[in-house]
């Protein structure tokens, strides 16, 4: 796998980077909490000791299907405990992750394992009422360097293997010792991961031991997690979130992980109840979706201490509610698939650092606002966000030009908005893509929709650009919303007056309304403004092309 890693990055890196694996971090939770409970979902636990030996066993499983150094193994798996023992038994034997999303199905599965010559793909025989070996029965031939699926679960169709035949290895001790002797370098690429789909084009992004085992000790360090904590993680684990902070947070921090497959918001209520929860990192519905629990008041949730917010701007209006909820610091941070933890508030700052930032750069990474030439913007002004840092990615796979062509020198084009303070922090402003020029300026699309999450009828706000009536209109806004239930319909006269009443120029109305009961969203829970976007695109061709229709 071709990649930008460089000597002169390596050297730059080397005092803040761990120069460790996660296989690294394993042995030693395993050592130190050999009987503590490790990771636990619905259906089993495993203890630290028996985590470690069962990976052992899974990595010989592996080479004996002829699994090696530098082969690509994708998984489509829920959060499962199969899951993490997957992944560390790949990363045992120096073999590369690719974890792929439950919910991807023929079309992005079909390129996503081509695209990464997988040779063993594992599944699910089935999982949310899909049938995944069907799925891979239809697509198998599309993929002639796959060599072996695998089935977690009971239905094993002809032509696959059980996962369990991974633990039914009888090695010499031979075997043993030469699983010992495979060396693994902290720069070595370990995870294929891609991209989740909010500008439509899924990319390869390749990640070593490195980059990532940084960004886990970024989050430790800043939420203060030590081996009494336990954290729940019901974000993918195919997407960075999940996979960072929830598969493989548990082997750093000496802590235990409790899973859960299926989003739901009373279960986790109940967990941290029972379980003494006390941390988790989600996607900003996933904490409306908390705050909204019935009864949640009369609830012992004493143990919980943050809840980290990642992927999207968090509206004020739900900071100050959670807050009033929740017996624990909102935190909020920023970061991509390409880089992992770039930034997140600390637990001791104030209010208006928790509503109105995404927080401050981790250690070694380095933020810049950019005007459109490059040059860099003062404190409190609007541009492009560009990234560097021991956490970034190594590239894209087998798009090595395209990688380079987001990089100003080590500087990667994040794609996305911010502004800056004076103390370093950041605020998002939406995607680059995501900008409505009217008239030759630009729409506050961020102030319209935090304006628009205080009102009390509306749960989600977004505005996107819709096509103007000219060239010289440029574009207008769009402002889709779904509304709390129990509420009375929200009209464009009740929003136009709402944002009257806020100070908002008229000028910066949106031109149209339309209210939704869902949004499209990526499976990290990020909404897909460009489906927002091309809908509306393809009804003003449409009505252009038929007018009178």
């Amino acid at each position: 796998m071709e990649t930008l890693l460089t000597r002169e990055l390596e050297e730059k890196y080397q005092h803040i980077w761990p120069n460790k694996t996660i296989i690294d971090y394993l042995k030693d939770a395993s050592a130190r909490f050999p009987d503590k409970v490790a990771i636990r979902d619905h259906r089993s636990e495993y203890t630290f000791a028996n985590l470690a030996k069962t990976v052992d066993t899974m990595a010989m499983g592996l080479q004996q299907l002829g699994v090696g150094k530098g082969d690509v193994v994708s998984f489509q798996l829920p959060n499962w405990n199969e899951f993490v023992l997957l992944h560390f038994a790949v990363t045992r034997i120096g073999a590369i992750s690719n974890p792929l999303i439950p919910i991807y199905r023929d079309k992005e599965i079909s390129y996503m394992v081509k695209m990464a010559d997988s040779k063993v793909f594992v599944i699910p025989d089935q999982f949310a009422g899909f049938d995944f070996p069907e799925m891979v029965e239809r697509l198998r031939p599309n993929w002639p360097q796959l060599e072996h699926v695998l089935v977690v679960g009971e239905r094993i169709p002809p032509g696959m293997k059980a996962f369990t035949t991974l633990l039914e290895v009888d090695a010499t001790e031979e075997e043993r010792a030469e699983l010992d002797r495979i060396e693994l370098h902290p720069n070595d690429v370990t995870e294929l991961v891609f991209t989740s789909g909010t500008t439509g084009d899924p990319k390869g992004v390749m990640h070593t031991h490195n980059s990532l085992c940084v960004s886990t000790e970024y989050f430790i360090e800043r939420l203060n997690i030590t081996p009494e904590d336990v954290v729940f993680m019901a974000s993918t684990f195919a997407h960075q979130t999940g996979f960072l902070y929830g598969a493989r947070i548990q082997v750093h921090a000496g802590c235990t992980a409790i899973y859960q497959d299926i989003w739901n918001p009373v279960e986790f209520i109940r967990h941290i109840e029972q379980d003494g929860v006390s941390i988790t990192m989600a996607a900003t519905p996933y904490l409306y979706d908390a705050v909204h629990v019935e009864g949640i008041e009369n609830r012992d949730l004493s143990s919980f201490r943050v809840f980290c917010t990642a992927g999207a701007p968090v509206p004020p209006a739900l900071v100050r509610e959670a807050a009033e909820k929740l017996p624990c610091r909102i935190l909020a941070g920023w970061g991509q698939s390409e880089n992992g933890l770039v930034t997140l508030t600390f637990l001791d700052d104030s209010v208006e650092k928790l509503t109105e930032t995404s927080g401050a750069p981790c250690k070694g990474m380095e933020l810049l606002v950019v005007h459109p030439d490059g040059t860099a913007c003062p404190a409190g002004v609007e541009g492009d966000l560009w990234c560097r840092g021991p956490a970034m990615f190594v590239g894209y796979l087998k798009r090595l030009d395209y990688t380079r062509e987001q990089h100003v020198g080590d500087w990667f084009k994040t794609g996305d908005r911010a502004v800056m303070d004076e103390d370093g922090y950041i605020r998002l402003a939406g995607r680059s893509s995501d900008i409505i020029r009217h008239q030759g300026r630009e729409v506050p699309v961020t102030l319209l929709e935090n304006l628009l999450h205080e009102h009390p009828d509306i749960a989600v706000a977004q505005v996107v650009a819709m096509p103007g009536r000219d060239e010289s209109e440029g574009e207008r806004a769009c402002a889709f919303v779904s509304q709390k239930a129990g509420t009375t319909p929200f009209t464009i006269d009740k929003m136009r007056e709402f944002l009257r009443g806020r100070g908002v120029s008229q000028q910066d109305w949106p031109e149209r309304l339309e209210v939704v009961t869902d949004f499209p969203r990526t499976p990290s829970g990020k909404v897909q403004k460009y489906v927002l976007r091309e809908r509306l695109q393809q009804e003003f061709k449409s009505s252009a092309t038929h007018p009178h229709a």
